[in-house]
This record gives C-alpha cells, structure tokens and sequence, in this order.
C-alpha cells in the first residue's frame, strides 16, 4: 500500500483569498524538511484548459516542460517548490468530462448509466492518485470557492478520497476570510464560520483553518474560530497581508504550520532550515537600490496576464541584489516617438511581453524604436521579439511595407511568418508550439555569456517564427541571430551587439526562473537596468557586480 500523503486545499467566502500561495508555501515548508512534494490544481472550469481562454479573464497560460497550457498557480507551485511540473498537476472539469465521454464511447462502462457519482468522482480520484509515485506528499488545491456549484463534484471526490486511503493519510485545510469591519473597527468571524458549515454539509471537515487577514488575530478570536469550527486552537493559522508573497512560508512556519501537518500526518521529518529563504526574503523587503523597469504589453489592465514576468524580474532583483519596481503601461499609448519618449523618460529597462493579435503592435514598435534609438535596455520576449524584428527591418534595414503575417497577411515584407508546422491547422487549442526545446546560442554573443553554456532549453507558446529569408540581410545590418534550434531553422534569440542590452527570445524564459535560482536572461536584463540607473547617477559598477557574473548557469 502506497505511503503517500496528500493533503486538500479549499478555500471559501470569496475568491482570490490566495489558495495557491498557501498550498505553495506549505510545500515549500514540506520540501525543507526533507520530502518529496507535488502540487496539483483542480479548476472547476468546462475549459479543457486556459489556452483559449481571455488573459483578461483567467491571467496568463502558465506552460509546462511537456507543453501543458495550464493554471496560473503551477507557476507559483514551481517557483515555491522548485520542481517542474506537468500535464497532470492541473486538471480541469472539462478535462475530467472529456476523459469520462470518450470512455463512454469506446464502451468502458459496460452499458451503465454514466453519471457524476460514481464515474465523475472516480476520474478525479484516479487523477489525485496519478501523482502519487515517487512523492511523499500530494497537495492538491480545489479551485473556486466552497457553495459553488461547479465545485462540487470535486469536493464529493475528496470525501470520498479520505474514506478509501484512512483519516491519517489525508488532511483537509480550509483557507477563509477574516474581513476587518472599518466602522466598528472589528475582525469578524462569522464569515469563516458559515463557510465551515458550508464545507461540513458536504461532508468535510477541515483539519485546519488558515485565516486570511489585514489585521493580527487575537488569541481570543483563534479560541472563538477554534470553538464555533470545530477544530483544534493549535490549527487556526492567519496568513497576513505581506509586501512579498515569498514572505509566506516564514509567516506560516512560525505559527507552527508544517509541524502541525507533519504529526497529524505522521510524517516523520528533519527541521526545516529556511535561512537561505529568509536571506533570499530579506533582499527583496531590503534592496540597496531600485530600478524601474516598464513593461509595455497588451494586457497591462490586469497584472496576473504577466504575473510569471513580474515574479521573474524580482528574481532578476534578488540576482542583483537591488528592487526591480515592475510599472505596467499599455502598449496603445505608444502614439509616435514623442509619447515613447515622455512615457519612457525616467525608467531604467523596456520589457515588452508575449501576447497574441494585432491590437497595440504598433504601440510596442514605438516604444522599441525608443529604447533601440536612446541605448535603453531591451528585453523582448515571444511577440517582443518579433515586434523588434519588425522594428529594426522598418526603421533600420528601411524594408518596405513590413509586418507579421499574423497581422497583415499580404504585406509585401513578412519577416514574422507562421511555422511551416502549423500551416492548415483549424483547432486553436493545444495546437501551437508549446513546451520545452533546446537552443543552441552562439559563442561569445551576450546570451551566451549570461547563461554560461552553449546549448539551453527553454518553455515556448507561438504559431508565429522568424522568417529565414530575412536573417542575413537582418544580420548585415547588425541585427545577430545569437540563440537557433538545434537544426539551425528557427530563430529563437536576437541581440545588437552595440546596445547596452537589446535582447530577445521567442521563447518564455519567465517560466523557468525560480526565486532560489532567478533566470540568467532576467538577471542580465535587471543588471543592465541596474547599470542603466547608476550611470544616470553618475555611479560606474566594477566588473565583479556585472549582470553576466550574478547568475548561476542553467540548462
């Protein structure tokens, strides 16, 4: 019998309580203690998965090494945990429906009534025990919030997952509200309450309760919680409001969180040593300096369309040791140079993100021809890169009527073109090039100096390429082709070997930077940017404290 354990996270009262910086933090505490820790997302969505879905709705499509376009919070699991994960880490109601009809289908149930219990249930349970193997401990976050119908089912399956593996092989924890009432000037409870009831009518009685709050819980409000929740006094944990998400798991441990899991669980475990991750903590809270860095993209109206960027920049912060203060700014309002230089006059780096459609393009040449032009630093990532391509083959090679095809497919200059490999393909979902592929980059170009190695692999999510008919008038220009694929046909990484930092890459490098191990290309970007506001200081950095050196080597 498996010695696995697994634990339940749920959340209730209202949404976006932050279930999965808890379930992260509490697996970053578990992995410091010496166990073998995966995350798994249950998103009660009929989507097959967020690849076609808004970014405006649902935030950015977090992609995995095999090419899952998954939930947002896989990112803040990897980066907490420090693991890749797949594919199976994020399950969704329309995945589990699918799965149950094409089974239905091929005649699996023998003719019986297919229907949410026991079938539906069934294929969530398999889905928790996938991830069994080779781990420790399984926590799984339950999407939604407690009383939504389209929870349920994975709620039932949960119950009944406690009932088949044994009360000391599950534990359920319930993340709530503890609202602060200004005109009386109280913390209430009796919003956790009810979604405790809530939760209890399922069937479920949560283990512990981790209470969101502006404000300290008294001892005397954990008792009232305790008593009226049936859980022990020693369970009711607060999670405060924090400058720093990575502050979490320190807040979490000293309220005796993970020693908690750990004896209801009998998991017997070293002691956690989180002195590396208080110093990493402690440089983020602390900086010596600050750098602004913009991010021009079409997606600016809501932060967690790039929240994978913005945690990589504060890596690149923590690589440097100075505060990269992410400012998001609409890609329209790039109206002409004047209104790149007036927008961008006062920051220290240019980043300009991956995105999809033509809405805001022309915003972004404007604002890279700003950045080009007035030695700015550069950092394009995915339509970044293309939109700088376009640039320089417009501004620079002066190529006439230039574009992607994506935009204008009957341009008389498509230096961005769709991949051979997509050509005749209708579906949207699933259907780009999506996951990890190597890189091969040039020696003694900049990329390569910041990675430290010849050959890199790297996540990706684009249709769109750089069209090989243009590489060597690009190049003749000064316009380097630093990082190919192995078989020298894609172009994945540009660079102008003149400016301080103008760099892109098709590919998404955020995915893979972790706050323990930020990426060499943020690191690099964040250095220069550092450079960038010294030098307007007046302030000149020894070579010791250049970008290159502050980042580990990665492959």
């Amino acid at each position: 019998m498996s010695s696995t354990k697994y634990i339940f996270v749920t959340g209730g009262v209202v949404s976006s309580l932050g279930k999965g910086i808890a379930a992260a933090s509490l697996g970053r505490l578990l992995v410091e203690r010496g166990l073998r820790v995966t995350i798994q997302k249950f998103d009660p969505y009929i989507n097959v998965d967020p690849g076609t879905m808004s970014p405006f709705q649902h935030g950015e499509v977090y992609v995995t090494d095999d090419g899952a376009e998954t939930d947002l919070d896989l990112g803040h699991y990897e980066r907490f945990i420090d693991r890749s994960l797949s594919q199976v880490n994020n399950v969704t109601t329309g995945r589990i429906y699918l799965s149950v009809i094409t089974k239905e289908r091929r005649g699996e149930y023998l003719g019986s009534t297919v229907q949410v219990i026991p079938h539906i249930t069934d294929e969530i349970k398999a889905a928790i025990r996938r991830l069994a193997p080779d781990h420790d401990v399984v926590i799984t976050e339950i999407g939604g919030t407690v009383g939504d119908i389209e929870s349920l089912p994975f709620l039932e399956a949960i119950r009944q997952f406690r009932q088949e593996v044994g009360r000391d092989n599950t534990l359920f924890i319930h993340l709530t509200l503890v609202p602060f009432i200004a005109a009386t000037a109280e913390l209430k409870t009796k919003p956790t309450q009810h979604s405790v009831r809530e939760l209890m009518q399922i069937g479920i009685q949560p283990d512990i309760l981790v209470c969101r709050t502006e404000r300290p819980l008294s001892e005397e409000l954990k008792r009232k919680i305790a008593q009226f929740c049936n859980v022990d006094f020693g369970c009711v944990v607060e999670s405060p409001d924090v400058r720093s998400i990575y502050e979490i798991p320190l807040k979490l441990h000293e309220q005796g969180l993970d020693r908690e899991v750990c004896m209801r669980l009998h998991l017997e475990t070293k002691d956690p040593d989180l002195r590396g991750w208080a110093q990493m903590v402690d440089k983020i809270l602390n900086p010596a300096e600050r750098v602004r860095i913009a991010v021009v993209g079409k997606y600016t109206e809501l932060a967690d369309s790039y929240k994978s960027i913005h945690e990589a920049l504060v890596h690149g912060g923590i690589a440097n040791e100075c505060g990269a203060q992410v400012e998001w700014i609409s890609s329209d309002r790039f109206t002409d140079q004047a209104a790149a230089g007036e927008l961008l006059a006062g920051y220290d780096g240019l980043l300009v993100p991956g995105g999809f459609g033509v809405r805001g393009v022309e915003g972004m040449l404007e604002a890279i021809r700003w950045a080009r032009e007035h030695k700015l630093p550069f950092f394009g990532i995915c339509l970044g890169l293309q939109s700088a391509i376009i640039e320089f083959a417009r501004d620079v090679v002066k190529l006439p009527d230039t574009n992607s095809s994506e935009f204008a497919p009957e341009c008389e200059n498509p230096v961005i073109a769709l991949m051979r490999s997509q050509e005749g393909i209708q579906e949207l979902g699933g259907t780009m090039r999506l996951g990890a592929y190597p890189c091969k980059l040039r020696p003694g170009s900049r990329v390569a100096q910041a990675y430290g190695a010849l050959e890199v692999s790297e996540r990706h999510r684009h249709r769109y390429e750089v069209s090989n008919a243009y590489r060597d008038v690009l190049a003749e220009y000064g316009m380097r082709c630093s990082g190919l694929s192995p078989d020298g046909s894609l172009v994945e990484m540009i660079e102008l070997p003149d400016h301080p930092w103008f760099i892109g890459c098709q590919f998404h490098p955020e995915l893979k930077s972790r706050p323990t191990r930020p990426h060499p290309l943020f690191a690099g970007f964040v250095g220069a940017a550092r450079q960038q506001h010294r030098a307007r200081r007046g302030a000149v950095p020894s070579q010791a404290e250049r970008p290159s050196q502050l980042a580990g080597r990665r492959d």
